[in-house]
């Protein structure tokens, strides 16, 4: 008898350590932990609960399909693995690896328990189609800088796909706590529009990019009102597809098209890279979920400021695009990818408030938040992680209004008071000192002035 432990890879199709464990006997133990937590987590928030539960439901549906059972409990993974070892007298426990570290310690104490208990420990690869150590410089060293390491990545052989299992059989004497409501972890509704959860809505989600968004992709990608991102964010986060298929299937459809479409594709991919790249950094310098990635900036100072910081995450800041966009993920859980850099560095470059609390935000909010790529977005946008061009990069939410969103149509989306307002209007100040609508709040700063106490702030703490 072999254990599955299900963790980010909520899916039959393309999952290694799934296939593993079937590979070595059809009777096996599908197992999901809960976590105990109540209320308030650093790394999620309601929303993002609430798509699990979803997820966990399509998940069981489909193991019951093939015949098994999806088994659920809650505690700690150790102890709660320790005694589902016992209880079933499973002789391996295949689960796949974590790039997170938390994740990470994880697993090590899980492998100790199982040396213990005399049960066989697998830990697959499956989350990234190169992990930790497999993109390496020249001289083997970890790459800082993306574009070296996307070229790198590219050279390397990808793997081949998994199919989906036939049958599955679990033990019926196996005992399973219910599927998962937010009451598991003392939370309410959020009335939030989601996404459909589960394998079968990504898969759909998949193939729509693939029939004609993704050759689209380079020439709308930044247009937040033309929708114009794959929407597979998430479902990636949380294993609904894996990096392989799409990456796989993202080639064969470039193959089959123009040299525009080709390279609007390769666009898209060069996004998977990003992931992978920020999981990688990761791994190797764990200490930036508390830390600058480049130590250099440590003495830089942030402002506290909590009655700005709410004002930013409620979209109340008098910067249309910036509102729109906290809207869009206050109702969605979604925000497009643009419009996270520009609220981004509003946030830190317009409000000089500290990124951990942006991070944080988003990492609650955001269904597809993944621990690396928010991190790395974050401080990118900060100014303080791996990037060629640090601090200096400073967006300015006007002239970006005016380049991404120049008919004010996302603007209007989530904005409803300002429907009736000139567009032109939203790329910069209001002239006459002027709310542009009635309850709508006049700009919270001058952007002009804040770029140039950001670019004082981090002169001055590098230069001491």
């Amino acid at each position: 008898m072999h254990i599955h432990w299900f963790r980010r890879d909520l899916r039959l199709t393309d999952n290694t350590s799934l296939h593993a464990a079937l590979a070595d006997d059809t009777d096996i133990v599908p197992v999901y932990i809960l976590s105990e937590w109540k209320k308030s987590h650093r790394w999620t928030g309601p929303g993002r609960q609430q798509f699990l539960c979803g997820c966990l439901e399509s998940l069981s549906a489909n193991i019951a399909t093939l015949g098994g059972r999806l088994i659920i409990r809650q505690g700690d993974p150790v102890e709660v693995l320790r005694k589902l070892i016992r209880e079933t007298r499973a002789t391996g426990l295949h689960t796949n690896r974590d790039p997170d570290p938390h994740g990470r310690k994880t697993e090590q104490s899980v492998a100790e328990m199982c040396a213990d208990e005399g049960c066989a420990w697998f830990a697959h690869q499956d989350v990234a189609i190169h992990e930790r150590d497999e993109v390496r410089t020249g001289t083997g060293g970890v790459f800082r800088v993306f574009t070296p390491y996307s070229r790198a990545w590219r050279k390397l052989d990808k793997p081949t796909l998994r199919r989906a299992p036939r049958t599955l059989r679990t033990p019926a004497d196996i005992i399973s706590l219910p599927l998962p409501t937010l009451a598991t972890w003392g939370l309410s509704d959020p009335g939030l529009k989601l996404i459909t959860p589960g394998e079968r809505a990504a898969r759909d989600r998949l193939k729509q990019f693939l029939s004609a968004p993704l050759f689209r992709y380079g020439t709308v990608r930044n247009l937040p009102a033309e929708d114009g991102g794959s929407r597979l964010s998430q479902d990636l986060r949380w294993g609904l597809l894996s990096a392989r298929e799409v990456y796989g299937k993202c080639q064969e459809a470039a193959e089959k098209g123009t040299a525009l479409e080709r390279d609007s594709a390769n666009l898209f991919i060069t996004e998977l890279i990003w992931r992978e790249f920020y999981q990688q950094l990761l791994w190797h310098h764990p200490e930036v979920l508390d830390r600058n990635f480049s130590p250099k900036y440590e003495r830089v100072e942030w402002r506290e400021d909590e009655k700005a910081f709410e004002r930013w995450a409620r979209g109340e800041t008098g910067f249309p695009i910036v509102d729109a966009a906290m809207r869009q993920l206050n109702t969605t859980g979604y925000m497009h990818n643009r419009l996270r850099m520009i609220t981004a560095m509003f946030l830190t470059k317009d409000l000089h408030i500290h990124w951990l609390q942006g991070e944080r935000y988003f990492a609650q909010n955001l269904l597809d938040g993944e621990i690396a790529s928010n991190n790395g977005g974050w401080q990118w946008s900060a100014g303080t992680g791996a990037d060629a061009a640090p601090y200096f990069r400073i967006q300015n939410p006007w002239t970006q209004t005016a380049r991404f969103d120049v008919k004010g149509a996302f603007i209007k989306k989530w904005l409803p008071e300002l429907v009736g307002v000139d567009p032109k209007k939203f790329a910069e100040p209001p002239a006459d000192g002027k709310s542009l609508a009635p309850g709508y709040p006049l700009p919270m700063v001058d952007h002009a002035r804040e770029r140039d106490l950001t670019l004082q702030f981090f002169k001055k703490g590098l230069a001491e």
